[in-house]
C-alpha cells in the first residue's frame, strides 16, 4: 500500500515539474519569435555585420599598405644595383 502510494505521489510530482518545465520552455521560444525579439536581433546582428566588414576593409587597406611598401622596397633595391 505504502509502496503505490510513494510510486504515486514520485509520478504525480515529475508530472508536475515536467509540465513545469515544458510551460516555461514554450513561453520562452514564443518570446523569442515575437515580432519586436525579432526585429532587435534583426537590427543587432546587421550592427555587427557592419562593424566586421569595416573591421575587415581596415585590415585588408592595412596589408595592402604592407604589401606596397615591401614591393616598393624590393624595386628601390633592384635600381640601386
Amino acid at each position: 500500500m505504502f509502496k503505490r502510494l510513494f510510486w504515486l505521489m514520485l509520478g504525480m510530482g515529475f508530472g508536475f515539474g515536467t509540465s513545469f518545465w515544458v510551460t516555461r520552455f514554450v513561453r520562452a521560444a514564443v518570446a523569442n519569435y515575437s515580432p519586436e525579439r525579432v526585429s532587435e536581433n534583426l537590427a543587432a546582428s546587421l550592427r555587427r555585420f557592419g562593424s566586421d566588414i569595416r573591421a575587415a576593409v581596415a585590415e585588408g587597406r592595412e596589408a595592402m599598405r604592407e604589401r606596397e611598401a615591401e614591393l616598393r622596397g624590393e624595386l628601390g633595391a633592384g635600381k640601386a644595383t
